[in-house]
């Protein structure tokens, strides 16, 4: 596809600026999203309460994103407007092998999205594992694909989703304590469980491909906004609560297997993840980090000259505060080669005079 979305009026004009971000052409250069508040999500918020909720109507669902997302039509930043289908965010790779999937709305963000519950008793269940194509969630994820890529035509995009591979697919199996624990005491049945999950998350990311069109030749994304070519999104959750030892023996080969089948992947990692910065910055394919900050623990933002020892010219997204951002340009203190995800903007004029700061800024 050709860039003509309506919805991002000087698309190609960010296109050249993400390029130039994701081969490490801009070291010297700042990038920026400008997160200014939504009316829609307010609304959605005074319409929707927080817990347990049914699966939603789709057509509701595409017209929330479409209306977020014109909102955003001024705003002269460096982001790639897409939909993001939250709805299958989890559930639905546990949904296609036979589990109970749940939904969820969270006001705060908009999102409705979905789990399982541990699927299998016992590793003797394991065999009768299998992806049915004629699975009511199979259907349903392509008719979801169908609707947002009609209502998105030519306005905005459609961003890739999460993997749910290597261990999160295992904890979808039987949940996060024993999985761990049978990486020491079934070894060769996490391996098999391993496999079958990159089949069935090849299946699901081909066939979002299939039917989502490459924006410019490359790939919409919540996290990275726009990414050349056919780019698929990776969680190494799971890892972040072992040793590193533990990622290199047991994540690095799956991350790699299937940023290898598909022309690389992002990752994103939380705080309590940074003791594994070394290795995944060495991961084969990998194009760009988000970093999300969590409670309790130093933001990205504040670290970030630490952060940037391990991770070298490897493009990172970090996520930073309205007015750290503003000081920390004013006293020239931003560094180059990251993608600044600005929180709490107050206004689009706002994001507007920054991003004119922005684009003249220079290590």
């Amino acid at each position: 596809m050709s860039f003509e979305l309506t919805y991002c009026p000087n698309g190609k004009y960010v296109i050249d600026r993400l390029r130039q971000f994701y081969t490490q052409k801009g070291q010297n250069q700042v990038f920026c999203f400008m997160e200014v508040p939504s009316l829609t999500l307010k609304n959605f918020q005074k319409q929707h309460i927080a817990g347990y909720c049914e699966y939603p109507d789709l057509n509701e669902r595409i017209t929330f994103w479409d209306a977020c997302l014109h909102e955003r039509i001024k705003i002269q930043d460096d982001s790639i407007p897409s939909a993001y289908l939250t709805e299958m965010d989890q559930g639905l790779y546990g949904g296609l092998v036979g589990g109970k999937v749940q939904f969820i709305c969270d006001p705060s963000t908009g999102w409705i999205s979905s789990m399982v519950s541990p699927i299998l008793q016992s590793w003797s269940e394991f065999e009768g594992l299998k992806f049915d194509q004629n699975n009511k969630w199979f259907h349903l994820y392509i008719r979801q694909l169908k609707i947002f890529v009609a209502k998105a035509a030519q306005r905005f995009g459609i961003s890739h989703f999460i993997l749910i591979d290597s261990l999160n697919f295992v904890f979808e199996l039987f949940g996060a304590t024993k999985t761990y624990m049978d990486l020491i005491d079934q070894p060769d049945m996490i391996h098999k469980a391993v496999d079958f999950a990159f089949d069935l998350n090849v299946k699901i990311q081909n066939t979002f491909f299939d039917i989502v069109p490459l924006l410019e030749g490359g790939t919409c994304s919540n996290f990275a906004q726009w990414v050349p070519g056919r780019i698929v999104s990776e969680s190494i959750d799971p890892f972040q609560m072992t040793s590193d030892e533990y990622f290199e023996q047991w994540g690095r080969e799956p991350v790699e297997r299937i940023f290898g089948k598909f022309e690389g992947g992002i990752l994103h990692i939380h705080s309590n993840g940074h003791h594994l910065l070394e290795s995944i910055s060495t991961i084969k394919g990998l194009k760009v980090i988000y970093f999300e900050d969590d409670k309790g623990a130093p933001p990205a933002f504040e670290i970030l000259r630490k952060i940037k020892t391990h991770t070298k010219n490897i493009p990172i997204i970090i996520e930073v505060e309205f007015e750290d951002f503003c000081s920390a340009m004013n006293d020239h203190r931003l560094l180059g080669g990251v993608f600044y995800q600005v929180r709490n903007v107050p206004d689009i004029d706002s994001a507007n005079c920054w991003m004119d700061k922005v684009r003249r800024y220079r290590e």
